[in-house]
């Protein structure tokens, strides 16, 4: 690129070209324009560009790199010096609200998948296949919904293996859950409805990201099995946001009894219920899995799902499948928002789908997860037998009931000094007075190994807490 448009150099000013070309540098450096790392050109290409001399250019880069704006490094030329900082640190929010998080040794963090199970072999031969195949239309805008193709095996798939009951007009490909939330959320007040009942306790960062899509909320609690549908009628909302397979974070399986309860009330409030399957394929526990609720009232639930766990979250893949009078405001809501998700990676999943390569390599990954499930349980015995994993041997995360009176602070901030971290149960609910005290802990980004480690030392940190507590809180 040339450089010429960057600076007003002009030779009957007063200052010399030397001066003015060190003004400008430090000018874009200071004002964000020149990022810490920045290769600038060379010399004598800039030189070129500016139509000075080069010795006048090399003059410049080399008061700057004695004040320490540039630095020279041998085979990549000039740049901008990487220790400066010319714009505070930004973190970038997310549905799990984790913000700014210490460096550590043991991460026992929720929603962290594990990268190095990708199944990069079975995808780069899917992508090829697509590459190879693929028609004109293949590469031009996406239908809203997604492609045909993708629709169709979703749809297959979705009901071989979680039971839900819909056809590939009614499912559209979206670029992961908070994406199909957002839509929802501009979809609803299209049918009068503009507030959204979500389970307490849960994602408050999700709690606020429907709040900012304009839509009210309404926090409705759940116990032993699953949301309380008769507070969930009280509260005046006609939707609801739920994850029933494996709640988000206590770990709870919605009974049928509260699956056939929650599907009577969608239906007498005429609403609708989002059942948010985000770590449906991981079952584990020894009774026979749940199958959607979607299956229980396919025109009132409507599903979604994504390869954020399953595959990566990069990859920005999701669905739904939605009641049929649900699908046109959502296409509206959408073509005022996006033009559709990338077509090559609808087409490469679907041939993981429809090859059989997607099963494989579920397979595999259930039987690794269910390891480390099985690891994480006995250490929790061994090394913080006072705790008790709650809900079904299933997901990716387990919720860890602590004994009455357990400082969860105190003990987040113990197992901290001893490089774990972990988060409190009381961080996902908006109203934490009275609450159980527990521990919300993700099992899948440690090898074996490093888990058992990691809750050795929480069980340390356990103790070194429960030691300094009072008596009386340690009776009760």
């Amino acid at each position: 690129m040339s450089w010429r448009t960057s600076f007003d150099i002009s030779r009957n000013s007063g200052e010399s070209l030397t001066t003015q070309i060190q003004r400008v540098l430090k000018r874009e450096i200071t004002e964000g324009v020149l990022h810490p790392g920045t290769s600038l050109p060379p010399s004598r290409r800039l030189a070129d560009d500016l139509d000075v001399s080069r010795s006048v250019v090399v003059e410049a880069y080399g008061q700057l790199i004695a004040e320490g704006y540039l630095e020279a490094v041998q085979g990549s030329g000039t740049r901008v010096a990487r220790h400066l900082s010319t714009t505070p640190e930004t973190v970038v929010p997310t549905l799990l609200n984790e913000g700014r998080v210490p460096s550590v040794r043991w991460d026992l963090r929720t929603g962290r998948a594990n990268l190095s199970h990708f199944p990069y072999r079975e995808w780069l031969a899917g992508y090829q296949r697509v590459l190879q195949t693929a028609r004109q239309s293949d590469l031009d805008y996406p239908p809203l919904s997604g492609t045909p193709a993708l629709r169709e095996e979703l749809a297959r798939h979705l009901g071989r293996v979680r039971g839900v009951r819909t056809t590939p007009g009614q499912v559209m490909v979206v670029s992961g859950f908070a994406h199909g939330l957002g839509l929802l959320c501009a979809a609803l007040p299209e049918l009068r409805i503009d507030v959204l009942a979500m389970e307490e306790p849960g994602l408050l960062r999700q709690r606020e990201f429907v709040r900012e899509a304009g839509l009210r909320t309404r926090a409705v609690p759940v116990d032993d099995e699953g949301i309380d549908v008769e507070a969930l009628a009280r509260s005046g909302a006609r939707a609801v946001l739920v994850t029933p397979f494996h709640q988000f974070p206590t770990g709870v399986t919605m009974s049928d009894e509260r699956r056939a309860a929650l599907a009577r009330w969608a239906r007498d409030v005429d609403g609708y219920v989002i059942e948010d399957d985000y770590d449906g394929d991981f079952w584990f526990d020894r009774r026979a899995r749940p199958l959607a609720l979607q299956r229980h009232a396919p025109e009132r639930v409507v599903y979604a799902g994504t390869t954020s766990k399953s595959l990566v979250p990069g990859l920005r893949l999701g669905w739904l499948a939605v009641p049929g009078d649900l699908l046109s405001p959502l296409e509206r809501a959408r073509s005022r928002r996006d033009l559709g998700s990338d077509s090559l990676t609808q087409l490469a999943f679907a041939e993981l789908l429809g090859s059989g390569s997607y099963d494989r390599h579920m397979r595999r990954l259930r039987a690794r997860y269910r390891l480390r499930r099985e690891t994480l349980a006995d250490a929790v015995q061994h090394s913080l037998p006072q705790a008790r994993i709650s809900g079904a041997a299933a997901g990716l995360h387990a919720y860890l009931r602590l004994p009455h009176g357990t400082d969860e602070a105190e003990l987040v901030a113990a197992a901290l000094d001893r490089s774990v971290l972990v988060r409190s149960g009381r961080e996902f609910s908006s109203r934490p007075t009275g609450a159980r005290p527990a521990l919300v802990v993700g099992y899948t980004s440690l090898p074996r190994s490093g888990l058992a480690e990691a809750l050795r030392q929480l069980g340390a940190a356990y103790t070194d807490v429960s030691g300094r507590a009072p008596t009386a809180a340690r009776i009760a």
